[in-house]
């Protein structure tokens, strides 16, 4: 539960964030998920196919810059930065003709990495209301093999943890969520059905599921 006196309210002198752009003719794409479940493999196989362009996750270039992970104050930075990105990304897509944009994480996962972390709130319902703007989220299950990233993951336990609190508000805010799984051609076949293709059959490889779209659009 947000609490009264915190609900969406930033930190004091927190950025304002930047408004949303409506682009009738791009799509955003959530891809959600904890650390180590294949988002950025996920969005850049999606934008080779569709084509479309893909975001890399805001958090790990910050932490890259850094050195460090950001602290409570600075996952405003984070969120704000998400969301001037996207901006650009729209922009973009419109100028190459793309009818998508991959977001590998968003804001989303910034706020529940408030709540692991600091139990801090605030985030939640801001990111909650810059989510209504996605065409679609695409949730990556913690399926995968986890592997070491120094600097970047912390570990099985907080992955399992942090997904499990990305299910839960996913169930009560997100209820049209795709839950993506599975691995390899699986796993990609299954998030182009999430985002409303019908590839009828076994699983298809990227070249195939391209096939597919093209005969679908």
């Amino acid at each position: 539960m947000l609490s009264d006196e915190a609900r969406g309210q930033a930190p004091k002198d927190a950025p304002v964030l930047v408004p949303e752009r409506i682009s009738v003719g791009v799509r955003r794409v959530a891809v959600l998920g904890a650390e180590c479940t294949g988002k950025s493999q996920l969005c850049q196989a999606l934008a080779q196919i569709l084509p479309g362009i893909a975001l890399a996750e805001v958090l790990r270039d910050w932490v890259s810059c850094a050195g460090r992970t950001p602290n409570p104050d600075e996952q405003w930075q984070v969120l704000l930065r998400q969301q001037q990105t996207e901006h650009q990304a729209l922009v973009e897509a419109e100028r190459r003709g793309h009818a998508w944009v991959l977001c590998d994480s968003a804001p989303l996962m910034t706020a529940i990495y408030s709540l692991h972390y600091f139990a801090d709130d605030r985030l939640l319902a801001p990111a909650l209301t810059h989510h209504e703007g996605y065409a679609f989220t695409l949730v990556c299950a913690d399926d995968l093999p986890w592997m070491p990233d120094p600097g970047q993951r912390d570990g099985e336990r907080v992955r399992q943890a942090v997904q499990a609190q990305l299910n839960e508000i996913v169930r009560q805010h997100c209820p049209q969520a795709v839950a993506v799984s599975g691995l390899g051609p699986q796993r990609l076949k299954r998030a182009l059905e999430g985002l409303g293709f019908d590839l009828a059959g076994p699983a298809h490889s990227p070249e195939q599921a391209l096939q597919g779209l093209e005969r679908r659009t």
